[in-house]
């Protein structure tokens, strides 16, 4: 499946006002991984954002517009979600999903690289 490469482009232009940040850009899940300060931060995949923020928050974020849990392999991955384009659409939202991702980033953990 191809990603959406002018949402690509939109989340690259967002992110360059955070000059602090080292981010990586890799593929993976079948679109495009944002690694922020070496952790998985934001993805395109297809035409939809696939998000990683603090769990504690799905009560507050499952109702947003274009929120879909993220299941894979039948099981429901805590801290990650979808969000359709309809979700993303205004700068407001799209502000919002980029910025809980980014909010989250510090706390998460990192994944153990392979040696």
């Amino acid at each position: 499946m191809a990603y959406d490469t002018s949402l690509a482009d939109r989340i690259r232009a967002y992110l360059m006002q955070f000059p602090k940040l080292k981010i990586q850009e890799k593929k993976m899940f079948r679109g495009l991984a944002f690694i922020i300060n070496e952790k998985m931060c934001i993805n395109v995949s297809g035409d939809n954002l696939m998000c990683r923020f603090d769990p504690g928050l799905t009560e507050e974020i499952v109702t947003r517009k274009g929120f879909l849990p993220m299941i894979m392999k039948g099981k429901e991955y805590k801290g990650y979600c979808y969000v359709e384009p309809t979700g993303f659409k205004n700068n407001k939202d799209f502000e919002f999903w980029i910025n809980l991702c980014l909010d989250f980033n510090d706390k998460a953990k990192s994944s153990k690289k392979q040696t």
